[in-house]
């Protein structure tokens, strides 16, 4: 029901799933903290604090840069210099006002929420404000989806294959998708959307870069499953672009996940171990 009770319910189940672990939660600014000591004020600390963790990682090991992680629903923009994480907001709330977190991801953001009009056929059609597709069935459409980024049902409860991709996106703009021949015209269209994501990170990194005053070649520091478009952000802003993971020693994550792909939690284990936490 509330951010409160979400991190109440996590430590709970953490400490029964580990019951001879030391359990230490991640509360931002006041660090590591044991579950027993953590009332409102902290719980509302640890409730959003998984992109400050990657960005003092990064900003230990970099002299300035933006933090640009890209996942499924969301992206982070955190600009870093001189050791410090340059932020003006903390909770979700305050990130969004301040243009700090970007509610456009590479999975489950609805196409409608991407762009409201896209050129087909020499003329802009506007999108139906319909849960018809999402940003899975682009990416899936350009060959850059990780299949794993995506284990959620597509919009149409259809199959999550090209052809679906194709035909979940023809209905955005009142079409169907039947005939394979048709599948660069789709693939052409995706393109373009992908574009219009790209550009409204841009807009919002540019502000923000600009706000700090950061120096020309300060990079971008790539994280999360949709890192592939921090990289084309990266190249429209004509700034170098590095994966966080680089920064990382050497480790694995489970199954198909990078430790780009999860790098909050990595980030989280690293300062903890610097911290002499574990």
């Amino acid at each position: 029901a509330s951010r409160d009770e979400g991190v109440s319910r996590i430590a709970d189940t953490l400490r029964a799933r580990l019951p001879d672990k030391t359990i230490q939660l991640f509360a931002g600014p006041y660090g590591l903290l044991a579950p027993q000591d953590c009332g409102a004020e902290e719980r509302a600390l640890i409730a959003s604090a998984n992109w400050l963790a990657s960005a003092q990682y990064a900003a230990r090991r970099l002299p300035q840069g933006v933090l640009v992680d890209i996942g499924s629903t969301t992206t982070d923009l955190v600009p870093f210099r001189d050791g410090a994480v340059r932020y003006r907001g903390y909770t979700d709330h305050e990130r969004l006002r301040c243009g700090e977190l970007v509610y456009t991801g590479v999975a489950r953001t609805p196409l409608m929420a991407v762009a409201e009009r896209v050129d087909f056929g020499g003329a802009m059609i506007p999108l139906m404000a319909e849960l018809f597709a999402t940003t899975a069935d682009v990416y899936r459409l350009t060959g850059e989806l990780p299949e794993h980024a995506d284990p959620w049902p597509a919009a149409d409860g259809g199959p999550k294959t090209v052809a679906g991709s194709a035909r979940r996106l023809a209905r955005m703009i009142g079409l169907d998708f039947l005939d394979p021949a048709d599948l660069p015209v789709w693939r052409r269209v995706a393109e373009a959307l992908r574009e219009r994501q790209v550009g409204r990170l841009h807009e919002a990194a540019a502000r923000l870069i600009a706000r700090e005053n950061l120096d020309d070649n300060a990079p971008l520091a790539g994280a999360g499953v949709g890192r592939f478009l921090a990289r084309r952000l990266a190249e429209r802003l004509k700034r170098p672009y590095l994966e966080l993971a680089d920064l990382f020693p050497t480790c694995r994550a489970p199954g198909e996940l990078s430790p780009a792909d999860i790098a909050p939690a990595v980030a989280v284990a690293l300062l903890a171990r610097e911290a002499g936490g574990a």
